[in-house]
């Protein structure tokens, strides 16, 4: 009996361990076959989608070399599309656009690193035709999920938009963290 119970309970554990690492490796996993389709995008393809069924494809880079970071954005910030990525919100400057350009991802995967980030710091978005933008950070502030007035405020800039707070045990809460970094 001992045997089974104990042989049960590591198949348990197991299983608990595959279903909270899903998410990581999922948001891993998609960055390999993104950095594919950004390739293509490089190449001149119009839209390329990352797999055959996916409804987004990549539209920037986002980089900051401060902490290690090297994401592909996609185009819209839907649930399905943060899962994979970082998002570009529609309605805010298209990436390459004067303007506020706004992305939003992932407390947890792909927008952890927003938790250490500092005023000055740089974050480079790139485009598939090479072009890059440097921005430096110049705020960051926690919002309620009803105040957009981030998105919508004026000037040449690049706006990072994630849950908050980072290691809630509960995931989608009112509140959102929001990093505004001006162009340099």
């Amino acid at each position: 009996m001992r045997l089974w119970l104990s042989r049960g309970l590591c198949v348990l554990g197991l299983v608990l361990l595959v279903l909270g690492s899903r998410i990581y490796v999922k948001a891993l996993v998609a960055q390999v076959l993104l950095r594919n389709a950004w390739q293509q995008a490089r190449q001149g393809q119009a839209m390329p989608r990352p797999w055959p069924w996916a409804d987004t494809w990549a539209v920037a880079r986002l980089r900051s070399a401060s902490h290690g970071v090297d994401l592909i954005v996609l185009a819209g910030a839907s649930g399905e599309s943060t899962a994979f990525g970082p998002g570009h919100i529609t309605g805010t400057a298209p990436p390459g656009a004067l303007g506020n350009v706004g992305l939003a991802a992932h407390r947890d995967t792909h927008f952890a690193f927003l938790e250490q980030v500092q005023r000055g710091e740089q974050l480079w978005l790139e485009l598939p035709d090479g072009r890059a933008r440097a921005f430096a950070v110049d705020s960051m502030r926690v919002v309620h999920e009803s105040d957009t007035q981030s998105l919508s405020e004026p000037g040449d800039a690049l706006t990072l938009v994630t849950c908050y707070p980072f290691h809630a045990a509960n995931a989608g809460g009112p509140w959102r963290y929001v990093v505004r970094a001006r162009a340099i």
